[in-house]
């Protein structure tokens, strides 16, 4: 939505109003839309260079460090991933606001509250450093931003489960309830795909055995989309809400 007017010769300033559903909304939907085309390319145009293995045995879905790894498909990644990133923070800073007027006054969950914004950045940083990072650049690094996503998304979506338990014990609104009810959900979800994506990657570099790949790069997927899901939650949290972005007629600055 879009406000302005001008009246008595004085122009009042421009206000851009988007519902805060819609922003998470747009937000998620980058990088899997993202992930879905590299992967779709890859698969397509780009299958033997992208589900290739160090010991050549078969394999038949592309992993995602292969997948946005590759030209044109590491410039759609790093396009969507960087139109991402400050969305995501501003997410996360929201949330952050929104904890410590709930949990001011008590200990735990005020602590947690600070350690839950530390990991939602730190899994911003490892998602940013795998992107513009590829596996065939320096292959070290891409690898410690990967290690540096799981992790710190995993210990984000157990501390966010633990503070919704919280408000869902002392809410009565079920959007509440309902959101705390699929986070769980989600995290139990992320948590099985990440044992089975890395069950099957040690499969693999133990025994090279066909089909182990084939196996991580398909749990490697549903792992990044649990994810995706759990963080989609954040419409039913913020259902109300506006990002307002106003400018001024002064200094024509945002």
């Amino acid at each position: 939505m879009l406000q302005s007017s001008n009246i008595l010769g004085h122009e009042r300033p421009l206000v851009i109003r988007v519902s805060f559903a819609t922003c998470v909304l747009a937000t998620v939907c980058l990088p899997l839309l993202g992930l879905i085309t590299c992967v779709f390319i890859s698969s397509v145009f780009h299958f033997e260079d992208a589900t290739g293995t160090h010991c050549q045995v078969p394999n038949y879905l592309p992993s995602i460090s292969a997948s946005i790894s590759l030209s044109p498909e590491c410039h759609i990644w790093r396009f969507c991933i960087g139109l991402h990133s400050a969305p995501r923070l501003l997410v996360a800073f929201t949330y952050f606001k929104f904890y410590k007027a709930r949990f001011a006054t008590r200990f735990p969950e005020s602590l947690l509250s600070c350690l839950n914004l530390g990991f939602s950045i730190s899994e911003n940083i490892g998602l940013l450093l795998l992107t513009y990072v590829s596996s065939t650049e320096t292959y070290f690094v891409h690898k410690e931003g990967f290690v540096l996503f799981i992790v710190s998304s995993l210990i984000y979506m157990l501390i966010t489960c633990r503070l919704w338990k919280s408000i869902k014990k002392y809410s009565l609104s079920p959007e509440d309830a309902k959101s705390h009810h699929w986070k769980v959900r989600f995290l139990l979800l992320n948590v099985c795909f990440c044992a089975f994506a890395g069950f099957f990657y040690w499969k693999h570099n133990m025994y090279c055995e066909s089909g182990s790949y084939t196996f991580f790069a398909l749990f490697e997927y549903l792992v990044v989309f649990s994810n995706m899901a759990f963080h989609l939650t954040a419409v039913w949290d913020f259902k109300s809400r506006e990002v307002m972005l106003i400018s001024s007629s002064e200094d024509k600055d945002f």
